[in-house]
């Protein structure tokens, strides 16, 4: 038998993985594990959070600093004792405030929580107290905020942390620790849907007895065919396939691989269920209104009233002569207001009667 030089597919897929699992972690039975070093732009934004984190503590504890110094006697408050709390504070900002959360919160200070990191030992421990205080002071020393000259020691932090292979800081390198991400990166992938050719059979299927457990083992093989390596992806649709044919009728009517097969039962089943689910949605509306919450209706406004325009009319043909004829005048006479009657003198030319 000879050896089969690996697929291109296969290649990508190792590839792929061996860059995920970059923080070159290794389990107790000699397994890699899937874990991913946090590189910069990750950490620089965990810093900044802790950043903001620290400017509301040390605002808190200059409050509670000013309040201590305002109950104390003014002979007592000097420049040595506010310089000494000023130190503390500063100690307790820089160096406690990591050192605490690294120690009781599992490797987290709230930035790290909040992008998903972690700080472990080299070989994937947890991180002990002494990493901790060597690497908040390495940290506060030479990185950030850089006490001993800040600029030059700024550089060189961002070129080891870019030029080291799991981007680990001068603090990782002297206290042997590694900032690991603690969320996987999923690649969003479609339900699967059934290729034209099977879609009259995949309608046809008897899915009664598939139950949900062989549904998610087939779907997730789905999503994760393309990580997978001959022979072990066709050893594996072919004993999924094998399950799935043993509960479904009727047979698939033309030749085809195991994974297009689990893809036209996965969509069809996935399309029955959408169908069933829209089916009593409806049923519910119908019977229960108050319980589906109903869009809100828009208000009706009045259209806006259009301008009478005159219609063009012809000009009226001239009439002939003749005596004019008159017509009762169509316009309401204006409202007169009420007063008293007014007389009015006869008129010197009326006539008399007899005459």
């Amino acid at each position: 038998m000879s050896a089969q030089p690996p697929s291109p597919a296969g290649t990508r897929a190792a590839a792929r993985a061996v860059a995920e699992s970059d923080a070159g972690l290794v389990s107790g039975e000699a397994v890699e594990l899937d874990i991913r070093a946090a590189r910069l732009g990750s950490r620089v934004l965990a810093l900044l959070l802790d950043v903001l984190c620290q400017l509301g503590l040390a605002l808190v504890l200059a409050m509670l600093a000013g309040l201590v110094f305002a109950a104390l006697p003014i002979e007592l408050v000097d420049a040595a004792i506010t310089g000494a709390t000023g130190t503390i504070a500063l100690i307790l900002v820089l160096v406690g405030y990591p050192v605490l959360f690294e120690r009781f919160a599992g490797g987290r200070t709230p930035g790290k929580f909040a992008v998903g990191l972690r700080v472990v030992s080299a070989d994937g421990s947890p991180v002990e107290l002494r990493q901790s205080l060597t690497r908040a002071l390495v940290g506060v020393a030479v990185e950030w905020p850089g006490l001993v000259l800040p600029l030059l020691s700024w550089v060189a932090g961002v070129t080891v942390m870019l030029t080291d292979r799991r981007g680990r800081r001068l603090g990782d390198l002297v206290a042997g620790t590694l900032v690991i991400h603690t969320r996987t990166a999923a690649v969003w992938r479609p339900v699967p849907t059934a290729v034209p050719p099977l879609v009259s059979w995949a309608y046809t299927l008897d899915l009664t007895r598939l139950d949900d457990d062989l549904a998610l083992a087939a779907r997730h093989y789905l999503a994760r065919v393309h990580q997978l390596v001959e022979p072990d992806r066709t050893r594996l649709a072919r004993g999924l396939w094998t399950e799935v044919a043993a509960v479904t009728t009727p047979p698939p009517p033309l030749a085809a691989s195991e994974t297009v097969y689990l893809a036209a039962v996965l969509g069809e089943r996935h399309r029955r269920a959408t169908h069933r689910m829209r089916r009593t949605r409806a049923v519910t509306a119908a019977l229960w209104p108050e319980l589906m919450p109903t869009p809100p209706a828009e208000p009706i406004r009045p259209a806006a009233p259009e301008a009478a325009t005159p219609a063009a009319t012809p000009p009226a043909p001239p009439a002939e002569a003749g005596p004019p004829v008159l017509r009762p005048s169509t316009t309401p006479a204006p409202p007169t207001q009420a007063g008293p009657a007014v007389v009015r003198p006869a008129s010197a030319t009326a006539e008399r009667p007899g005459t």
